[in-house]
Protein backbone atom coordinates (compact mmCIF):
# COMPACT_ATOMS: atom_id res chain seq x y z
CA UNK A 1 0.00 0.00 0.00
CA UNK A 2 3.08 2.13 -0.69
CA UNK A 3 1.72 4.02 -3.29
CA UNK A 4 -2.14 5.11 -2.87
CA UNK A 5 -4.63 5.99 -5.61
CA UNK A 6 -6.73 8.80 -5.04
CA UNK A 7 -9.47 7.03 -4.07
CA UNK A 8 -7.51 4.90 -1.71
CA UNK A 9 -5.84 8.00 -0.02
CA UNK A 10 -8.91 10.50 0.03
CA UNK A 11 -11.22 7.68 1.74
CA UNK A 12 -8.50 7.17 4.59
CA UNK A 13 -8.00 11.06 4.81
CA UNK A 14 -11.83 11.61 4.76
CA UNK A 15 -12.21 9.39 8.15
CA UNK A 16 -9.09 11.33 9.93
CA UNK A 17 -10.93 14.68 9.60
CA UNK A 18 -14.55 12.93 10.41
CA UNK A 19 -13.01 11.40 13.26
CA UNK A 20 -11.41 14.96 14.83
CA UNK A 21 -13.44 16.95 17.59
CA UNK A 22 -10.69 19.85 17.06
CA UNK A 23 -11.61 23.17 16.18
CA UNK A 24 -9.40 22.37 12.98
CA UNK A 25 -7.89 19.03 11.16
CA UNK A 26 -4.95 18.69 8.28
CA UNK A 27 -3.82 15.22 7.77
CA UNK A 28 -1.44 13.84 4.65
CA UNK A 29 -0.57 10.87 3.79
CA UNK A 30 3.23 10.59 2.27
CA UNK A 31 4.33 7.37 0.66
CA UNK A 32 7.24 6.21 -1.37
CA UNK A 33 9.05 3.35 -2.87
CA UNK A 34 13.00 3.68 -3.47
CA UNK A 35 15.36 1.38 -4.85
CA UNK A 36 18.91 1.64 -4.66
CA UNK A 37 22.18 0.36 -5.31
CA UNK A 38 25.71 1.32 -4.22
CA UNK A 39 29.08 0.09 -5.65
CA UNK A 40 32.57 1.10 -4.26
CA UNK A 41 35.82 -0.68 -4.96
CA UNK A 42 34.64 -1.53 -8.64
CA UNK A 43 32.06 -3.93 -6.59
CA UNK A 44 28.74 -3.80 -5.76
CA UNK A 45 28.20 -3.47 -2.16
CA UNK A 46 24.17 -2.84 -1.00
CA UNK A 47 21.29 -2.94 -2.79
CA UNK A 48 17.82 -2.98 -2.17
CA UNK A 49 14.03 -1.48 -1.91
CA UNK A 50 12.82 0.51 0.98
CA UNK A 51 8.96 1.48 0.87
CA UNK A 52 7.24 3.05 3.37
CA UNK A 53 3.74 4.67 3.91
CA UNK A 54 3.20 7.31 6.80
CA UNK A 55 0.03 9.80 7.63
CA UNK A 56 0.66 12.70 9.87
CA UNK A 57 -2.22 14.28 12.03
CA UNK A 58 -2.49 18.07 12.69
CA UNK A 59 -5.47 19.62 14.67
CA UNK A 60 -5.75 22.87 16.47
CA UNK A 61 -7.37 23.89 19.37
CA UNK A 62 -7.59 27.61 19.15
CA UNK A 63 -3.93 28.39 18.98
CA UNK A 64 -3.30 25.43 20.74
CA UNK A 65 -1.66 22.30 17.97
CA UNK A 66 -0.59 18.73 18.06
CA UNK A 67 0.60 16.65 15.70
CA UNK A 68 0.99 12.74 15.70
CA UNK A 69 2.07 10.50 13.19
CA UNK A 70 1.47 6.77 12.45
CA UNK A 71 2.04 4.10 9.71
CA UNK A 72 -1.02 2.09 10.33
CA UNK A 73 -4.66 2.65 8.49
CA UNK A 74 -7.21 0.14 10.48
CA UNK A 75 -9.72 2.55 11.83
CA UNK A 76 -8.82 1.54 15.11
CA UNK A 77 -4.89 2.93 13.86
CA UNK A 78 -6.87 6.43 12.85
CA UNK A 79 -8.90 6.79 15.86
CA UNK A 80 -6.00 6.40 18.04
CA UNK A 81 -3.34 8.89 16.01
CA UNK A 82 -6.49 11.30 15.49
CA UNK A 83 -6.83 10.98 19.70
CA UNK A 84 -3.10 11.36 20.13
CA UNK A 85 -2.71 14.93 18.12
CA UNK A 86 -5.75 15.73 20.09
CA UNK A 87 -4.00 15.53 23.86
CA UNK A 88 -0.51 16.86 22.77
CA UNK A 89 -2.42 19.99 21.53
CA UNK A 90 -4.46 20.43 25.14
CA UNK A 91 -0.87 20.24 26.39
CA UNK A 92 0.49 22.80 24.08
CA UNK A 93 1.39 26.10 24.94
CA UNK A 94 -0.81 28.56 21.99
CA UNK A 95 1.18 29.32 19.12
CA UNK A 96 1.13 33.07 18.63
CA UNK A 97 2.09 32.62 15.18
CA UNK A 98 -1.34 30.21 14.30
CA UNK A 99 -2.09 30.73 10.79
CA UNK A 100 -5.52 28.73 10.32
CA UNK A 101 -5.36 25.79 7.44
CA UNK A 102 -6.08 26.89 3.67
CA UNK A 103 -9.33 26.76 2.33
CA UNK A 104 -10.46 25.19 -0.88
CA UNK A 105 -7.94 25.55 -3.29
CA UNK A 106 -7.23 24.53 -7.34
CA UNK A 107 -4.24 22.63 -7.85
CA UNK A 108 -3.03 22.32 -12.12
CA UNK A 109 -1.44 19.38 -11.92
CA UNK A 110 2.80 19.01 -12.99
CA UNK A 111 3.94 16.54 -14.73
CA UNK A 112 5.97 15.04 -12.15
CA UNK A 113 5.32 11.18 -12.51
CA UNK A 114 7.24 9.32 -15.08
CA UNK A 115 6.41 5.45 -15.40
CA UNK A 116 9.71 4.15 -17.19
CA UNK A 117 10.92 5.12 -13.42
CA UNK A 118 8.75 3.97 -11.64
CA UNK A 119 9.19 0.83 -13.07
CA UNK A 120 12.98 0.19 -13.00
CA UNK A 121 13.40 -3.15 -11.92
CA UNK A 122 16.50 -4.37 -10.10
CA UNK A 123 18.22 -6.22 -13.13
CA UNK A 124 18.24 -2.43 -14.54
CA UNK A 125 19.71 -1.23 -11.44
CA UNK A 126 22.61 -3.76 -11.38
CA UNK A 127 23.01 -2.98 -15.29
CA UNK A 128 23.78 0.73 -14.02
CA UNK A 129 26.66 -0.38 -12.14
CA UNK A 130 27.98 -3.05 -14.22
CA UNK A 131 28.04 0.12 -17.05
CA UNK A 132 29.98 2.00 -14.47
CA UNK A 133 32.24 -0.53 -13.31
CA UNK A 134 33.51 -2.30 -16.05
CA UNK A 135 34.94 0.48 -18.29
CA UNK A 136 36.89 1.39 -14.92
CA UNK A 137 38.38 -1.87 -14.17
CA UNK A 138 39.03 -2.39 -18.21
CA UNK A 139 41.61 1.49 -17.53
CA UNK A 140 42.59 0.45 -14.22
CA UNK A 141 40.54 2.75 -12.40
CA UNK A 142 38.35 2.44 -9.25
CA UNK A 143 34.40 2.95 -9.42
CA UNK A 144 32.66 3.90 -6.40
CA UNK A 145 28.64 5.06 -7.00
CA UNK A 146 24.86 5.31 -5.98
CA UNK A 147 21.83 4.89 -7.92
CA UNK A 148 18.87 6.11 -6.20
CA UNK A 149 15.28 6.08 -7.79
CA UNK A 150 11.97 6.28 -6.58
CA UNK A 151 8.25 6.94 -6.92
CA UNK A 152 6.39 9.20 -4.40
CA UNK A 153 2.64 10.08 -3.84
CA UNK A 154 1.10 12.63 -1.23
CA UNK A 155 -2.38 13.61 -0.43
CA UNK A 156 -3.60 15.78 1.94
CA UNK A 157 -7.13 17.35 3.36
CA UNK A 158 -8.13 19.27 5.73
CA UNK A 159 -11.63 20.21 7.77
CA UNK A 160 -11.49 23.40 5.69
CA UNK A 161 -11.96 21.70 2.52
CA UNK A 162 -8.82 21.84 0.77
CA UNK A 163 -7.67 18.42 -0.67
CA UNK A 164 -4.88 17.46 -2.96
CA UNK A 165 -2.99 14.56 -4.50
CA UNK A 166 0.06 13.43 -7.09
CA UNK A 167 2.29 10.92 -7.74
CA UNK A 168 5.78 11.82 -8.50
CA UNK A 169 9.06 9.99 -9.53
CA UNK A 170 13.47 10.83 -9.72
CA UNK A 171 16.33 9.81 -10.12
CA UNK A 172 19.83 10.71 -8.65
CA UNK A 173 23.44 8.88 -10.06
CA UNK A 174 26.59 9.74 -8.54
CA UNK A 175 29.68 8.70 -9.71
CA UNK A 176 33.28 8.89 -8.22
CA UNK A 177 36.51 7.36 -10.42
CA UNK A 178 39.57 7.26 -9.08
CA UNK A 179 42.94 6.65 -10.09
CA UNK A 180 44.42 3.34 -8.81
CA UNK A 181 47.13 5.06 -6.94
CA UNK A 182 44.72 7.05 -5.52
CA UNK A 183 46.20 10.60 -7.42
CA UNK A 184 43.50 11.21 -9.74
CA UNK A 185 39.30 11.61 -9.59
CA UNK A 186 36.52 12.40 -11.45
CA UNK A 187 32.93 12.69 -10.83
CA UNK A 188 29.37 12.78 -12.98
CA UNK A 189 26.42 13.06 -11.26
CA UNK A 190 22.57 12.78 -13.12
CA UNK A 191 19.16 14.14 -11.36
CA UNK A 192 16.56 13.23 -13.59
CA UNK A 193 12.36 12.69 -12.99
CA UNK A 194 12.48 10.23 -16.70
CA UNK A 195 15.03 7.36 -16.17
CA UNK A 196 14.63 6.67 -19.75
CA UNK A 197 17.00 9.44 -20.80
CA UNK A 198 19.82 8.33 -18.37
CA UNK A 199 22.82 6.17 -19.93
CA UNK A 200 25.66 5.04 -17.14
CA UNK A 201 27.74 4.01 -19.82
CA UNK A 202 28.20 7.42 -21.54
CA UNK A 203 27.95 9.04 -18.18
CA UNK A 204 30.66 7.28 -16.72
CA UNK A 205 33.17 8.49 -19.32
CA UNK A 206 32.57 11.80 -18.27
CA UNK A 207 34.10 10.60 -14.88
CA UNK A 208 37.20 8.44 -16.13
CA UNK A 209 38.51 11.55 -18.42
CA UNK A 210 38.64 13.54 -15.49
CA UNK A 211 40.02 11.11 -13.13
CA UNK A 212 42.66 10.01 -15.45
CA UNK A 213 43.54 13.53 -16.59
CA UNK A 214 43.60 14.78 -12.96
CA UNK A 215 46.27 12.65 -11.69
CA UNK A 216 49.60 15.24 -11.75
CA UNK A 217 47.85 17.95 -10.36
CA UNK A 218 50.28 20.91 -10.09
CA UNK A 219 50.14 23.70 -7.45
CA UNK A 220 48.89 27.11 -8.17
CA UNK A 221 49.25 30.11 -6.54
CA UNK A 222 45.86 31.04 -4.58
CA UNK A 223 44.15 34.34 -5.72
CA UNK A 224 41.53 35.89 -7.77
CA UNK A 225 41.60 33.91 -11.50
CA UNK A 226 38.19 33.31 -13.69
CA UNK A 227 37.01 30.07 -13.20
CA UNK A 228 34.43 28.45 -15.41
CA UNK A 229 32.12 26.46 -12.78
CA UNK A 230 30.17 23.47 -14.28
CA UNK A 231 25.87 23.70 -13.48
CA UNK A 232 26.92 20.61 -10.58
CA UNK A 233 29.79 23.21 -9.14
CA UNK A 234 27.51 26.60 -9.30
CA UNK A 235 24.31 25.01 -7.88
CA UNK A 236 26.00 24.54 -4.54
CA UNK A 237 26.56 27.89 -3.97
CA UNK A 238 23.50 29.19 -6.07
CA UNK A 239 21.24 26.80 -3.39
CA UNK A 240 22.65 28.08 -0.24
CA UNK A 241 22.18 31.72 -0.91
CA UNK A 242 18.11 31.14 -1.97
CA UNK A 243 17.94 29.92 1.81
CA UNK A 244 18.09 33.54 2.63
CA UNK A 245 15.34 34.61 -0.14
CA UNK A 246 12.74 34.72 2.99
CA UNK A 247 11.23 38.06 3.69
CA UNK A 248 11.09 37.88 7.35
CA UNK A 249 14.77 37.90 8.19
CA UNK A 250 15.64 40.54 5.20
CA UNK A 251 12.98 42.39 6.92
CA UNK A 252 14.49 41.61 10.66
CA UNK A 253 18.01 42.76 9.38
CA UNK A 254 19.39 38.88 9.31
CA UNK A 255 20.10 38.89 5.38
CA UNK A 256 22.16 40.04 2.83
CA UNK A 257 18.44 41.34 1.63
CA UNK A 258 18.38 43.16 4.54
CA UNK A 259 18.25 47.04 4.09
CA UNK A 260 20.49 49.43 6.25
CA UNK A 261 17.68 51.39 6.86
CA UNK A 262 15.40 48.87 7.38
CA UNK A 263 12.91 46.50 5.44
CA UNK A 264 14.51 44.22 2.29
CA UNK A 265 16.02 44.81 -0.95
CA UNK A 266 12.53 44.11 -2.63
CA UNK A 267 12.98 45.83 -6.18
CA UNK A 268 16.48 46.39 -5.91
CA UNK A 269 19.39 45.77 -8.70
CA UNK A 270 21.15 42.99 -6.54
CA UNK A 271 22.68 41.12 -9.57
CA UNK A 272 24.28 41.67 -12.55
CA UNK A 273 21.56 42.41 -15.29
CA UNK A 274 22.13 39.07 -17.25
CA UNK A 275 20.64 36.66 -13.73
CA UNK A 276 17.39 35.60 -14.14
CA UNK A 277 16.45 33.28 -11.42
CA UNK A 278 12.40 31.75 -11.47
CA UNK A 279 10.66 29.41 -10.20
CA UNK A 280 7.96 27.24 -12.53
CA UNK A 281 6.27 23.74 -11.25
CA UNK A 282 5.59 23.05 -14.90
CA UNK A 283 8.82 23.51 -15.99
CA UNK A 284 9.70 20.72 -19.04
CA UNK A 285 12.75 19.49 -17.41
CA UNK A 286 12.39 20.21 -13.49
CA UNK A 287 8.43 19.86 -12.83
CA UNK A 288 7.39 19.76 -8.78
CA UNK A 289 4.32 19.68 -7.36
CA UNK A 290 2.18 22.38 -7.70
CA UNK A 291 1.67 23.41 -3.93
CA UNK A 292 3.87 24.53 -1.37
CA UNK A 293 4.53 23.37 2.47
CA UNK A 294 1.38 25.14 3.32
CA UNK A 295 -1.17 23.87 0.92
CA UNK A 296 -1.01 27.42 -1.36
CA UNK A 297 -1.37 26.36 -5.31
CA UNK A 298 2.39 27.37 -6.84
CA UNK A 299 2.63 29.64 -9.91
CA UNK A 300 5.22 30.51 -12.31
CA UNK A 301 7.04 33.61 -10.58
CA UNK A 302 10.35 35.17 -11.16
CA UNK A 303 12.91 35.77 -7.88
CA UNK A 304 15.29 37.76 -9.83
CA UNK A 305 14.66 39.54 -13.24
CA UNK A 306 17.35 41.20 -14.95
CA UNK A 307 19.32 40.99 -12.31
CA UNK A 308 16.76 43.06 -9.94
CA UNK A 309 14.92 41.08 -6.49
CA UNK A 310 11.33 40.59 -7.93
CA UNK A 311 9.57 38.58 -5.32
CA UNK A 312 10.66 36.98 -1.93
CA UNK A 313 9.17 34.44 0.07
CA UNK A 314 6.30 35.75 2.49
CA UNK A 315 4.74 32.80 4.75
CA UNK A 316 1.09 33.08 5.78
CA UNK A 317 2.10 34.20 8.48
CA UNK A 318 4.61 37.12 7.69
CA UNK A 319 2.83 38.05 4.86
CA UNK A 320 -0.55 38.40 7.11
CA UNK A 321 1.56 40.99 9.20
CA UNK A 322 3.23 42.88 6.94
CA UNK A 323 -0.16 43.35 4.64
CA UNK A 324 1.53 41.68 2.07
CA UNK A 325 0.52 38.37 -0.78
CA UNK A 326 1.87 35.13 1.10
CA UNK A 327 4.29 33.59 -1.40
CA UNK A 328 4.92 29.84 -0.68
CA UNK A 329 8.44 27.78 -0.80
CA UNK A 330 9.10 27.27 -4.70
CA UNK A 331 9.78 23.17 -5.53
CA UNK A 332 12.61 24.20 -8.05
CA UNK A 333 14.68 27.26 -9.55
CA UNK A 334 15.46 27.58 -12.89
CA UNK A 335 18.55 30.15 -13.85
CA UNK A 336 18.57 31.26 -16.90
CA UNK A 337 21.41 31.04 -19.15
CA UNK A 338 22.73 30.93 -22.94
CA UNK A 339 23.15 27.85 -25.28
CA UNK A 340 27.06 27.37 -24.78
CA UNK A 341 28.11 24.21 -23.32
CA UNK A 342 31.09 23.91 -20.98
CA UNK A 343 32.92 23.02 -23.16
CA UNK A 344 31.66 25.78 -25.35
CA UNK A 345 32.75 28.27 -22.67
CA UNK A 346 36.37 26.34 -22.00
CA UNK A 347 37.56 26.58 -25.89
CA UNK A 348 36.69 30.51 -25.57
CA UNK A 349 38.88 30.88 -22.65
CA UNK A 350 42.48 32.40 -22.73
CA UNK A 351 43.35 31.82 -18.93
CA UNK A 352 41.11 30.31 -15.81
CA UNK A 353 40.44 27.47 -13.92
CA UNK A 354 37.82 25.00 -14.55
CA UNK A 355 35.88 23.45 -11.46
CA UNK A 356 33.72 19.91 -11.62
CA UNK A 357 32.59 20.12 -8.63
CA UNK A 358 32.18 22.61 -5.01
CA UNK A 359 32.23 20.88 -1.94
CA UNK A 360 31.58 21.18 1.92
CA UNK A 361 29.83 24.64 1.70
CA UNK A 362 29.60 26.46 4.77
CA UNK A 363 28.75 30.07 5.70
CA UNK A 364 31.13 32.22 6.75
CA UNK A 365 28.91 35.33 6.77
CA UNK A 366 24.88 35.52 6.60
CA UNK A 367 25.10 39.39 5.95
CA UNK A 368 27.28 38.84 2.64
CA UNK A 369 26.29 35.17 2.01
CA UNK A 370 30.55 34.81 2.49
CA UNK A 371 31.00 31.16 1.43
CA UNK A 372 33.87 28.63 2.08
CA UNK A 373 34.38 25.47 0.46
CA UNK A 374 36.84 23.36 -1.90
CA UNK A 375 36.82 22.42 -5.33
CA UNK A 376 37.18 18.89 -5.84
CA UNK A 377 37.35 15.72 -8.28
CA UNK A 378 38.80 17.28 -10.99
CA UNK A 379 40.35 20.93 -11.31
CA UNK A 380 42.46 22.32 -14.27
CA UNK A 381 44.19 25.14 -15.70
CA UNK A 382 42.90 26.31 -18.73
CA UNK A 383 45.39 28.20 -21.66
CA UNK A 384 44.41 29.41 -24.86
CA UNK A 385 40.93 27.08 -24.71
CA UNK A 386 42.41 23.74 -23.68
CA UNK A 387 42.92 22.23 -20.23
CA UNK A 388 46.58 22.32 -20.13
CA UNK A 389 47.15 20.29 -16.99
CA UNK A 390 45.21 19.61 -13.50
CA UNK A 391 45.83 21.36 -10.48
CA UNK A 392 45.69 21.48 -6.78
CA UNK A 393 42.12 21.76 -5.05
CA UNK A 394 41.57 24.98 -3.64
CA UNK A 395 39.58 26.20 -0.37
CA UNK A 396 37.48 28.98 -1.98
CA UNK A 397 36.07 31.94 0.25
CA UNK A 398 33.48 33.79 -2.38
CA UNK A 399 30.08 35.15 -2.32
CA UNK A 400 27.38 34.39 -4.51
CA UNK A 401 26.30 37.59 -4.73
CA UNK A 402 29.26 38.94 -5.61
CA UNK A 403 29.86 35.39 -7.82
CA UNK A 404 26.61 36.70 -9.74
CA UNK A 405 27.80 40.30 -10.30
CA UNK A 406 31.30 39.34 -12.02
CA UNK A 407 29.64 37.23 -14.99
CA UNK A 408 31.33 36.61 -18.17
CA UNK A 409 29.40 34.33 -19.63
CA UNK A 410 26.54 32.08 -19.19
CA UNK A 411 26.08 28.91 -20.84
CA UNK A 412 22.85 26.18 -21.24
CA UNK A 413 20.89 25.20 -18.03
CA UNK A 414 21.30 22.03 -17.31
CA UNK A 415 19.13 20.13 -14.24
CA UNK A 416 21.04 19.52 -11.16
CA UNK A 417 20.21 18.70 -7.31
CA UNK A 418 21.04 21.69 -5.10
CA UNK A 419 23.56 20.41 -2.27
CA UNK A 420 22.30 22.53 0.68
CA UNK A 421 18.33 22.15 -0.22
CA UNK A 422 15.60 20.16 -2.06
CA UNK A 423 15.09 22.19 -5.13
CA UNK A 424 15.00 20.74 -8.21
CA UNK A 425 17.57 23.17 -10.16
CA UNK A 426 18.55 23.96 -13.38
CA UNK A 427 21.39 26.06 -13.36
CA UNK A 428 23.75 26.51 -16.18
CA UNK A 429 27.80 26.72 -16.82
CA UNK A 430 29.14 29.86 -15.83
CA UNK A 431 32.22 31.98 -16.49
CA UNK A 432 33.36 34.22 -13.65
CA UNK A 433 35.92 37.15 -13.16
CA UNK A 434 37.53 36.98 -10.21
CA UNK A 435 36.59 34.25 -7.99
CA UNK A 436 38.17 34.00 -4.68
CA UNK A 437 40.60 30.78 -3.68
CA UNK A 438 42.10 31.42 -0.35
CA UNK A 439 44.69 27.97 0.13
CA UNK A 440 45.33 24.83 -1.16
CA UNK A 441 44.02 21.56 -0.31
CA UNK A 442 45.86 18.17 -0.61
CA UNK A 443 42.61 16.32 -0.53
CA UNK A 444 42.14 14.66 -4.42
Amino acid sequence: MSIMTETEAKAILDKVIALSTADECTAQLNGSIDGNIRFALNNVSTSGVVSNTDLAVQVAFGKRVGVATINEFSDEALARVVRRAEDLAKLAPENPEFVPAVGPQQYRPSQTFSEATAAITPEQRAEVARASIAPCRAENLIAAGFLLDGQTFVAFANSNGNFGYQRATGMDYTCTVRTADGRGSGWVGRNLQDSSRFNAGDDIQIAMRKAAASADAQALEPGKYTVILEPAAAAGLISFMFNFFDARPADEGRSFLSKAGGGNKLGEQVYDPRVNIFADPWHDEAPVMPWDDEGLPRDRLPFVENGKIANLIYSRYWAQKQGKTAVGQPGNLIMSGGTKSTSDLVRETERGILVTRTWYIRMVDPQTVLLTGLTRDGTFYIENGELKYPIKNFRFNESPVIMLNNIDELGRPVRVAGDESSFRMMIPPMRLRDFTFTSLSDAV
